[in-house]
């Protein structure tokens, strides 16, 4: 028996952890992953990472005609996109939700922002200590009377960030084939 996300294909643009995380999930149940990487950002190690497992990897330039020219051709054929971008930045790019659901009105476009794409906050770079501290988490550990005791892990990019992000596209993958 193959696995259960043998056949589906993702475009993978995000770089903060929840993005990462989320398409290991997806790429450890059989899904085809291609992370697309910034060569500006790489380090030699990045392939060593835990959450780069079981993907391919590729640099593009998103802002060349060459760049979207193979970005688009991706799409084409991909059943989920993606990203982790501030509020507007995929807009700016031309690689929004309207333009890639006229390439193919199947894909599934996902968004990993800190706190959304409107509301005070969207402008805000988010790191998982912030959304802990939000959550009001921060306050119910550590000592009563003294500082917050920070988590060990990222409780927030991992479970609130990751796994959601995972959830969602299953759900939008059941979605479609109803």
């Amino acid at each position: 028996m193959g696995c259960a996300l043998e056949g589906i294909k993702i475009i993978d643009l995000s770089r903060m952890l929840p993005g990462p995380y989320c398409s290991m999930i997806l790429a450890d149940h059989g899904a085809r992953v291609i992370a697309i990487e910034d060569k500006r950002f790489m380090a030699d190690d990045i392939f060593l990472s835990p959450v780069n497992r079981n993907k391919d990897h590729m640099t593009l330039n998103l802002k060349t005609k060459e760049g979207q020219e193979i970005f688009f051709k991706l799409i084409r054929e991909a059943d989920v996109l993606m990203e982790g971008f501030r509020p507007g930045v995929t807009k700016r790019l031309g690689i929004d939700y309207e333009v890639l659901k006229r390439i193919n009105p199947g894909i599934i476009y996902c968004s990993i922002t800190g706190y959304g794409q409107d509301g005070p906050f969207r402008d805000i770079a988010g790191h998982d200590v912030n959304y802990l501290s939000f959550a009001g988490i921060l306050g119910i550990i550590g000592e009563k009377d003294g500082s917050p005791c920070i988590p060990g892990i990222q409780i927030a990019d991992l479970v609130g960030g990751g796994m959601n992000a995972a959830i969602g596209i299953l759900l939008a993958l059941v979605a479609r084939e109803r």
